[in-house]
């Protein structure tokens, strides 16, 4: 299995139900910005909702940082549309939530369950280059947190524009950085 660290984003052209339409999203409209796909298993389950909510809440401050959220699933654009009509919860969602019916993102990104027809939690970080800065995966019981994904980001694009430097574990945007060199080896 090839590392998806550092790989290019791949090449699709899917539809979405954002705003309360109907459109296309292609690797084409992520170029030139931070981006996160947010893989979860399907529309009308129980830990999902929990999780686009938490990103939904959290979606402002990651537009303010230059980052477009992309939910997906694989129930299509219909479906998306559909548990946004019937769920009060749903209806909070800004971002646009990508119809994957076909499996091609979730294989693209490594977390398609076969037997299944759906995907893993699944969150990757890209940035504007298109390259995958950040991957984690979830067994489909563990929900995760938009506070810490939104403190990945941030790290994320602070060694983006701080190359000589590293973020330590529980950084948090603000705090003291690391500059790697030999004097420090051994001693943090």
């Amino acid at each position: 299995m090839e590392p998806i660290i550092n790989s290019q984003l791949p090449e699709f052209k899917v539809q979405a139900f954002h705003n309360g339409e109907f459109k296309t999203v292609s690797n084409e409209d992520v170029k030139g910005k931070w981006a996160i796909f947010f893989f979860y298993p399907a529309d009308f389950t129980f830990v999902c909702p929990t999780e686009l909510v938490d990103v939904a809440e959290k979606y402002e401050q990651f537009k303010a940082m230059g980052v477009e959220v992309y939910s997906v699933s694989t129930d299509s654009h219909f479906v998306h549309k559909a548990w946004h009509d019937a769920s009060e919860s749903i209806r909070k969602i800004k971002y646009p939530m990508l119809a994957d019916p076909t499996g091609v993102l979730s294989r693209a990104f490594g977390v398609m369950i076969e037997e299944d027809g759906m995907a893993y939690r699944g969150t990757f970080v890209v940035n504007p280059e298109g390259k995958i800065k950040i991957a984690e995966i979830h067994d489909n019981n563990i929900g995760r947190n938009a506070d810490e994904l939104l403190r990945k980001v941030e790290a994320a694009q602070f060694v983006a524009e701080h190359p000589n430097e590293v973020c330590p574990a529980k950084w948090k945007k603000g705090a003291n950085t690391l500059k790697p060199s030999i004097d420090l080896v051994g001693k943090i």
